[in-house]
């Protein structure tokens, strides 16, 4: 079906659903900063508990089960006897076998994520933190290290205080994302460091100072599919502003375009989704960012992204992105997105797709379709692209300002979307398909007309149609020999201009 849809179609289709460039700068800092604030209720809390483990990872077969229906009373009494035990065993020192120390930690562990309401508070009170922290030591077992993570990963999940906790185990955290880690200790440490990140400004502002940006740059660079994915979802924490800086020092590490590229490219869903997301916030927050990625081939990859996935997780940062892209660089649409061009066909068509899907998301695909700034790039497709991209382009632009019907009713507008695009201008460009010979064009063209005359405010729409000569357009359809063009023009003019047409004035 993508592939159907993947090109310009030729035949028949349905059209608008009717019954008959530039941003600034700032604007983009505070949609990420927004996005941010969306994404952390909905995406990231999903994210932010480690449960499973790791790839590649073979721990001891235990009860999963367990204590998922104590009481949290005895949860807390456990947590803090697991706690006060770990803390002697550590001031044995060599005295307590690793496996012993390992065994307490996962005990732990499991009782901070495999419960329904984990027992951080009590953990915290018992002063798991140092516990930890010394359990991070250099010279550990892996083993040790990597449990010692884990709980601190689903503390860090926590409450806002409960994460700030985490303050004593930054440095560590950060030093284990190096290169003499073990994958599993260093792809835990940046998830520990990604729900930090996540909490706000000022812990993200600290992981700063402490050098966290470059270690989970060069994680993000793995050709290991999930370590990439978790440094990635760590980074655009990480680097989601208010200040551009780490945006643009995120960028000029060597190797970061590099990985991007090749992730957009080859990475399955959910590695995309995590790499766009940090191509969001790159190109929301830093002009420099913004305009290194608008000369790479990010542009192509990520419109081919959005030609070949229907996953709504992924094409809500790949719309982000383009939006963000197409309205902020000249670049992109001087040199990129040329009329005329396979990869601006190929824009458009992915567009069109979206807008076609018929699942539940089909509302969500046109706000952000819209809120992604490709509204601008499809109004100068109208006024000067070739006649089949016009088309196209009028096709979504049309879909854009109206949500499904149920088949029984008239679809409902979007005012907001209708009141943008004619107010940018877009009355023009219809009008000249409504007087082309192509009955699909004109057919496009009417619709659109009767959305402007039914939708705009204040009942405003036939005067602005009559303003762009729309009148005339519409009436040499007055015999037209398709006859539904015919019915369909002369019952918009004799239902907005009719006799009582203008009587009010």
């Amino acid at each position: 079906m993508a592939d159907e849809e993947s090109t310009l179609p030729s035949h028949r289709r349905d059209g608008i659903k009717s019954s008959v460039h530039n941003i600034a700068a700032q604007r983009r800092r505070k949609h990420a900063i927004t996005l941010g604030k969306e994404r952390r209720e909905v995406l990231i809390r999903t994210k932010r508990m480690c449960i499973e483990g790791l790839a590649n990872y073979n721990e001891e077969s235990l009860e999963t089960n367990m204590l998922i229906d104590e009481e949290k009373a005895a949860l807390d009494t456990q947590t803090s006897k697991i706690v006060e035990d770990l803390k002697s065993a550590l001031r044995l020192q060599g005295k307590v076998p690793t496996e012993r120390k390992v065994d307490m930690l996962r005990a732990l562990r499991h009782l901070l994520s495999k419960t329904e309401i984990p027992p951080i508070d009590a953990a915290i009170r018992a002063d798991v933190i140092p516990a930890l922290v010394q359990c991070l030591s250099f010279g550990s077992e892996d083993d040790q290290l990597l449990e010692a993570a884990w709980c601190l990963t689903n503390i860090a999940a926590g409450e806002s205080e409960e994460t700030k906790s985490l303050l004593p185990a930054l440095p560590l955290l950060i030093a284990h994302l190096g290169e003499k880690s073990s994958l599993p200790v260093a792809e835990q440490c940046a998830w520990a460091l990604g729900n930090v990140a996540g909490e706000g400004e000022e812990l993200r502002n600290i992981l700063l100072a402490q050098g966290a940006l470059i270690p989970l740059a060069r994680l993000m660079v793995s050709d290991k599919g999930s370590m990439a994915q978790t440094a990635a979802w760590a980074l655009s924490n990480l680097i989601k502003g208010p200040d551009s800086r780490a945006a643009t020092d995120l960028i000029k590490v060597a190797g970061t375009l590099d990985a991007i590229k090749r992730h957009l490219q080859m990475g399955d869903n959910e590695l995309a989704t995590e790499v766009a997301w940090v191509v969001v916030y790159l190109t929301a927050l830093s002009e420099y960012a913004l305009h290194v990625l608008a000369k790479s081939e990010v542009v192509p990859l990520l419109i081919g992204r959005l030609a070949a996935s229907d996953n709504l997780q992924l094409l809500i940062p790949v719309l982000r992105s383009l939006g963000n892209l197409i309205a902020g660089a000249d670049y992109v649409i001087s040199a990129v997105l040329i009329v005329g061009q396979d990869i601006t066909d190929r824009a458009i068509s992915a567009l069109v797709k979206c807008l076609k899907s018929e699942n539940r998301a089909l509302k969500k695909h046109k706000e952000l379709v819209f809120s992604s700034e490709a509204a601008s790039f499809l109004l100068d497709l109208l006024s000067s692209a070739p006649f089949d991209i016009r088309k196209e382009a009028a096709f979504v632009l049309g879909n854009l300002c109206v949500s499904p019907g149920d088949g029984v009713r008239q679809p409902e507008i979007i005012v907001n979307h209708l009141v943008s695009l004619v107010n940018n201008g877009c009355l023009p460009g219809f009008l000249n398909l409504v007087r082309s010979p192509d009955v699909e064009a004109a057919r496009l063209g009417l619709q659109f007309l009767e959305l402007v005359m039914r939708g705009m405010p204040n009942g405003e729409g036939p005067k602005l149609v009559e303003l762009e000569d729309g009148i005339d357009a519409m009436e040499r359809f007055q015999f037209h020999e398709n006859e539904e063009m015919r019915i369909m023009a002369n019952a918009l003019v004799d239902k907005y201009f009719g006799e009582d047409y203008g009587l009010d004035e």
